[in-house]
């Protein structure tokens, strides 16, 4: 009972991040861009709305910092409990905002700033999250444990667009854009006075108040990650910024793409970026079951091929028909990402030591989502200059995943050399510890 609670802890808080964040990105190019930032031409306004979606993954490694500083000092539930708190928050009042019309340029800044405390406090929720799961993870099952709070990307990003496309269902064009729009960032609040309450109920990790007990905790977290591990915090970038060039186009700018240059509907590109996410979370915790037998390395590799050879196909591919359209959005973002995704949060953290995981963890992939979350804007210059141009769209992303294939191979295995420490039985509950042990592979710690 006590895993279960913990591992659905990680879960919920990650749902409600991820459905946060995803909002913003699902209304970038069909709100904010007409309400906040109008121009007189359509593409200028992308091109600024997605500027300041950008500007939420720039802010993301300042929070990586801020709240791995507290989760190492202090402990994963406390920086756990404020990025709640940040990113709820700041949703709830972005569905509160006045447009343009109505106060004229105060509403992009307000929009911007709010903007600005979610990526602060999602730069520190995707560590924690991980960790709280990997670190109380028994020997054996760290994979799988590492998987479940990933799924909170599908899940909170399924929740999101779902949201949009019931309420854009129920009400006319001039509806939604009056106020249908606001409801999903307004029923943010509902969610995370949920999550609040489930994660008051959870202990720290086992591994974070081992060191605490023992006294060895970080002086200067962010101080000794550059110290001692700086060569794996740039290992983590590299690692990232292929998949999450690809990612953030499949996730967020697929919508603009599909709608502005392929002609698609609105609702066909949602219900497209829904059922690929759908996908996702079935793949995800499998992956992540499988890395514990074969390696988290083995399954990375794997996924990035499989992006790099079909990145070019892709693009060429879903201007050809609806049916190939969810197809391709199933196969590349469903199960190729989701199979590196379900592997990053355990391969990312085993490389550094307990006492500044948290902020070795964080601040790499955060700086790498701050590389990658300008992408949108720059894909929308590409696409009024050269519109859905295949060729030029694939050869981007396979710039991206060869960087990361290669770092890739000649990164360690870290399922069988981790700075893990090794512990099991005294963290579960005796009915968990047989299910648990009952089945799991060989891990070398």
């Amino acid at each position: 009972m006590k895993k279960r609670r913990l591992l659905f802890a990680s879960l919920a808080g990650s749902v409600i991040e991820w459905y946060d964040f995803y909002l913003y990105g699902t209304a970038t190019g069909l709100v904010f861009s007409t309400l906040f930032f109008p121009t007189g031409d359509p593409a200028v306004s992308i091109l600024i709305a997605f500027a300041t979606f950008g500007a939420g993954y720039a802010a993301r490694p300042i929070g990586s910092v801020i709240f791995g500083h507290m989760g190492d000092k202090i402990g994963r539930k406390a920086s756990l409990m404020l990025t709640l708190i940040g990113m709820g928050g700041s949703s709830f009042l972005i569905g509160l905002l006045p447009t343009y019309a109505q106060v004229g340029v105060l509403a992009p800044l307000l929009l911007v700033a709010l903007r600005l405390i979610q990526g602060i406090a999602l730069g520190g929720e995707w560590g924690g999250a991980v960790l709280l799961a990997t670190e109380s993870a028994p020997k054996g099952v760290r994979g799988l444990f590492g998987s479940i709070p990933q799924l909170g990307v599908p899940l909170g990003l399924v929740a999101g667009t779902f949201s949009f496309t019931l309420i854009s269902s129920l009400t006319t064009e001039t509806q939604f854009m009056a106020w249908g729009w606001r409801l999903p960032f307004l029923f943010s609040a509902v969610l995370i006075v949920l999550a609040i309450w489930i994660r008051s109920g959870i202990e720290e990790t086992p591994e974070f108040q081992r060191q605490k007990d023992q006294g060895e905790l970080a002086k200067v977290p962010i101080v000794e990650t550059f110290k001692y591990n700086w060569r794996d915090v740039l290992r983590i970038i590299g690692l990232k910024l292929g998949d999450g060039f690809f990612n953030v186009f499949l996730m967020s700018f697929i919508l603009v793409y599909a709608t502005s240059y392929l002609g698609y509907s609105r609702d066909t590109a949602l219900m497209a970026l829904t059922i690929s996410c759908a996908t996702m979370i079935i793949t995800i915790p499998i992956v992540g079951y499988l890395s514990d037998y074969i390696g988290r390395k083995t399954i990375y590799i794997v996924g990035l091929v499989g992006m790099l050879v079909l990145s070019i196909p892709y693009f060429i591919m879903i201007p050809q028909s609806v049916t190939m359209f969810y197809f391709m959005q199933v196969v590349l973002l469903g199960i190729l990402w989701a199979t590196i995704f379900s592997t990053q949060g355990t391969l990312f953290s085993e490389l550094f030591p307990a006492k500044v995981r948290y902020t070795g963890l964080s601040v790499g992939y955060q700086i790498a989502a701050a590389i990658v979350g300008f992408g949108p804007m720059l894909w929308a210059s590409m696409s009024a200059k050269y519109g859905a141009a295949p060729y030029i769209f694939g050869s981007f992303m396979i710039g991206g995943l060869l960087l990361s294939l290669i770092l890739a191979i000649f990164a360690p295995d870290t399922r069988k050399v981790t700075q893990y420490e090794d512990h099991v039985e005294d963290v579960l509950d005796s009915d968990e510890r047989i299910i648990l042990t009952s089945a799991k592979p060989l891990e070398i710690d």
